[in-house]
């Protein structure tokens, strides 16, 4: 149980302040207490930990108290100090049928939102404890956020796509859907100055969804070899910093001009070379010629033969910090100063399934597959 503490060293990178160790299963969710060297972790095995620090540098569990079954999610208030833990048989001093998955508390409102496996959203007075209004969802919902001033609540599913509902005191009405993941979202998170609404996956993307200056404008990020597991924006710097299972922590600069990617368009022969695709039986036979696989240039969205798309590049202004495919005459046209990186990526060292940003000190949490919690410090890139 006892924190390891490591210098700070030179190189511009997040730097490991303390090591978290003891849990008996995975931690599920943990938060650090604002102006405080305390942590507050929920886990599997069924406990609630405060863990403060000790003069020796050490994080001790000061307070531990175990649920009646395991811990699948948290919302702290730091105003309040009140805790709203969500247990997997389905309750948060409110109930779901199955597993909670969000659980958040909403002070100015005084109520308590929630989601879970059984495909429902809903909302409590958290003073009397009383259902005020649910939502059924297509699917398992993984992902939430809510805007205090106009009561619009973000709902992310299994199914991919993002809902956004308008919420009242004992009613919400539908005002839009997002579908844009091919992997169900597994974390948002919410700008309320910006107005933007960014959403991760199981399908390693992350996308920007400009909902008030750009009119529902979508821009696609590619910085992930595994499922995102967590996002958190830092507006005053305008930077997103995004935690994945493969154990990367992603620092994306928001302060570019970014583009959308283009859709992938339909063709039966290669829009190149013109020659044809292999379902296209009619120009295979009065051509003599055997059909080719189709793909897509990432940066034009032609339908494109493998021969006339050869080449590799990042589109980092397009949100592909990888090498994707283009085609051989987009391949020309990119520049050096075009493939910039307007990212940079660190490694964990253990698979993230949770983080939170605290941006008053710059200090990320992040709690891994392998039962340990992670305290950084991002402020040498997060400035």
């Amino acid at each position: 149980m006892a924190a390891e503490i490591h210098p700070r060293p030179q190189t511009r990178k997040p730097v490991l302040l303390s090591k978290i160790e003891g849990f008996q299963d995975v931690v599920n969710t943990a938060v650090i207490i604002p102006k405080e060297d305390g942590v507050i972790s929920v886990s599997q095995d069924r406990t609630i930990r405060v863990w403060l620090k000790r003069d020796s540098g050490q994080y001790w569990p000061s307070v531990f108290h175990t649920m009646p079954v395991a811990c699948s999610c948290m919302s702290f208030n730091p105003e309040t100090r009140r805790i709203s833990v969500g247990l997997e048989n389905g309750t948060v001093s409110v109930s779901h049928q199955v597993g909670v998955t969000v659980v958040l508390f909403v002070l100015e409102m005084e109520w308590v939102l929630s989601t879970g496996q059984d495909k429902s959203f809903t909302w409590h007075c958290s003073e009397s404890g009383q259902q005020l209004g649910i939502y059924r969802t297509t699917a398992w919902v993984s992902g939430l956020q809510f805007d205090v001033e106009t009561r619009h609540a973000f709902v992310g599913d299994h199914s991919g796509q993002v809902t956004i509902l308008k919420l009242e005191q004992d009613n919400c009405s539908l005002v839009t859907t997002f579908k844009g993941h091919t992997g169900n979202v597994t974390a948002l998170c919410w700008d309320p100055v910006q107005r933007v609404l960014f959403s991760g996956s199981s399908d390693h993307s992350i996308i920007m969804w400009d909902i008030g200056g750009r009119k529902g404008t979508a821009i696609e990020l590619q910085g992930h070899n595994d499922k995102v597991q967590g996002l958190c924006y830092a507006p005053h710097t305008r930077q997103l910093i995004s935690c994945g299972s493969d154990g990367g922590i992603v620092i994306w600069n928001m302060d570019v001009t970014r583009q959308e990617t283009p859709e992938w368009l339909d063709s039966d022969s290669c829009q190149k070379c013109e020659q044809p695709f292999f379902w296209n039986f009619k120009q295979m036979w009065d051509s003599k010629k055997i059909g080719l696989r189709q793909h897509h240039c990432r940066k034009c969205g032609q339908a494109v033969c493998g021969k006339c798309s050869s080449k590799r590049s990042t589109i980092p202004l397009m949100g592909f910090e990888f090498e994707v495919r283009v085609c051989d005459s987009c391949h020309g046209s990119i520049t050096d100063e075009e493939r910039a990186p307007t990212a940079t990526f660190h490694d964990s060292k253990h698979s993230i399934i949770h983080m939170q940003y605290e941006p008053t000190r710059g200090w990320l949490l992040t709690s891994g597959t392998d039962k340990i919690i992670k305290l950084w410090d991002m402020t040498p890139v997060v400035s």
